[in-house]
């Protein structure tokens, strides 16, 4: 079963906590706490995917512990250590109006207020300020950069994102 389209990586398992079953948790959402807002979690060993509900979980330390119903000893736990914990698309939340996933905005093609196409997003990167698209060049760039980095500042950089259209208008320089 391949969930590559269907569902998205919101965190990873840890190492067994205690004799009970209990799991280390490490959120990637935006507030960590966020991640135990989805239900079932999907976890994958091997090629083969479970389907897994929290029962209970609470801080630990710099970071959370999660238990597991039908996971009841240390050993059970032990097999899901290192596991990323996917959730269906489905379960995340409805964004308003000019707000995007950074999933949504990957592959998107850039093209400045002045009509050059800049290339791809190919990735995002978080800075301490705001959030930077990772733009590769189209093999006719013409411009000589294989990659920009382009800051992700609505109004002032970012003039435009089109999701139907896959498009992203930006005030840049082509030569930057």
């Amino acid at each position: 079963m391949s969930l590559e389209n269907t569902s998205i990586v919101v965190g990873k398992l840890g190492a067994p906590y205690g004799i009970k079953g209990w799991l280390k948790v490490h959120s990637f959402t935006d507030d960590p706490v966020g991640i135990f807002d989805f239900s079932p979690w999907l976890i994958g060993q091997q090629g083969k995917w479970q389907s897994f509900k929290v029962v209970d979980w609470r801080r630990h330390s710099k970071g959370f512990i999660a238990k597991f119903a039908n996971i009841d000893d240390r050993d059970q736990a032990l097999v899901y250590t290192n596991a990323e914990i996917f959730v269906e698309l489905s379960q995340l939340p409805e964004l308003p109006q000019g707000e995007f996933y950074w999933r949504d905005l990957i592959g998107m093609s850039v093209t400045t207020d002045k009509g050059y196409s800049l290339g791809i997003v190919d990735d995002l990167m978080e800075t301490g300020s705001n959030d930077v698209l990772v733009v590769k060049a189209n093999n006719n760039d013409g411009f000589g950069q294989a990659e920009r980095l382009i800051p992700f500042l609505t109004d002032t950089v970012i003039l435009n994102v089109d999701a139907e259209a896959r498009q992203i208008t930006v005030d840049w320089d082509p030569s930057f």
